[in-house]
């Protein structure tokens, strides 16, 4: 099978398909916790102003968190895979986590957390921590409401707003003595959201990492874990390395997650992925491997998907979504590519390519068939 797609400098190339779908390994225990970040499926037709006003394909959305569930995964909702402030606003997100919630009650052993953030309160309105705290409480409520346990994500209004690391202290002292459960804590490095620079009150990762590491200490007991997104492994294996007794790391590492998943030996890490989305089959016959003692099995399933993940998150970062929908929309989860927000026009054709040709080589098109069609289609809008 044979497809003609854009090269540097306005050329063409010719790609032969070389990959074998990987199958996955239904009802393998996985041994670490691995949640997927799970992206919405928009609803192209209801969409009549695609910048402000998102609309959903709610049956699409939620059939896929089905898909992930049957692979195993648990499910990190309505976090910024979901396009979470970047299109996705916390109205459409609460109805989301809700049906979410619903969804896993009627699946024996699925599970998930919903992402407890502060997007309803934009930050140029934010006058006082005060004003952050009461944003996270609101959404802490909805959520515990539903019966589901929070992800606190990270704020672009105390981002705003805090003066130094007393300041994260106090909201995070806070929101974590009051939490009805325990919490999944998420640092969210600058090159996801730029707003988000100097988050824990310094832009030197060993004071915020003091800072952080003190939060958790004081919070051992309201603590589950920390998913940190920062791209590098060095910083996480630091953070990993600090951890108090019983709290776990969940890696957020998009570029280096194989590595830190499989561990050093001592430590590893447990994961909490946007890039599980588009990877989850072959994800899920890794795990397999890594369940099985088969190191070996593992990384040579493991490796083809970095290239493709690096590429899919490459700079700016932010836009990773797009890649994500793409995957889904080449392998037969969506009838469309289109995004909330229009986000999809993000990337160009050459990324867009670049992704199909890596996820081929990943073993990640389901049928090769339905994936080159639609490439060939995608192209063709392009003037390929």
């Amino acid at each position: 099978m044979d497809i003609t797609l854009p090269a540097e400098n306005g050329g063409r190339v010719s790609y032969k398909l070389v990959g074998d779908p990987v199958e996955p390994r239904i009802g393998a225990a996985f041994p670490r916790v691995a949640y997927a970040a799970a992206h919405v499926v928009a609803d192209p037709l209801a969409m009549t102003n695609p910048w402000s006003k998102p609309a959903v394909d709610w049956d699409k959305t939620m059939a896929f968190r089905h898909h992930l569930w049957r692979l195993g995964f648990r499910i990190a909702e309505a976090m910024d895979t979901s396009q979470r402030g970047m299109g996705f606003d916390w109205t459409n997100a609460q109805e989301l986590i809700r049906r979410s919630i619903a969804e896993a009650r009627s699946v024996e052993g699925a599970d998930l957390a919903s992402g407890a953030g502060t997007d309803h309160l934009m930050p140029a309105a934010a006058r006082t921590l005060d004003d952050v705290i009461a944003a996270y409480e609101q959404q802490f409520a909805f959520i515990e409401g539903q019966g589901g346990k929070a992800i606190m994500m990270a704020s672009r209004a105390l981002a705003a707003v805090a003066k130094g690391p007393d300041d994260y202290i106090r909201v995070y002292d806070r929101i974590l003595s009051q939490a009805a459960g325990k919490v999944i804590l998420h640092w969210l490095g600058d090159m996801f959201d730029p707003a988000l620079k100097g988050y824990w009150g310094s832009e030197n990762f060993e004071a915020a990492l003091d800072t952080v590491v003190a939060i958790i200490e004081r919070h051992t007991g309201k603590v589950e874990g920390i998913k940190i997104s920062l791209l590098d492994a060095g910083k996480e294996v630091a953070l990993r390395n600090r951890l108090p007794d019983g709290v776990v790391m969940f890696t957020g590492d998009d570029f280096n997650y194989p590595e830190l998943i499989a561990g050093d030996g001592k430590r590893h890490s447990h994961a909490l992925l946007g890039i599980f989305d588009a990877i989850a089959p072959v994800a899920n016959a890794a795990l397999s491997k890594l369940a099985d003692g088969d190191r070996t099995g593992y990384d040579a399933l493991m490796a083809p998907t970095v290239p493709l993940s690096r590429k899919i998150f490459e700079a700016p970062t932010e836009y990773y979504k797009a890649g994500i929908v793409f995957m889904a929309w080449l392998n037969g989860h969506q009838d469309h590519f289109t995004m909330v927000g229009g986000m999809q026009s993000a990337r160009g054709i050459l990324h867009y390519a670049d992704v199909f040709r890596l996820a081929d080589q990943a073993g990640l098109l389901a049928d090769p068939a339905l994936a080159l069609a639609r490439m060939k289609h995608f192209c063709a809008v392009a003037s390929v």
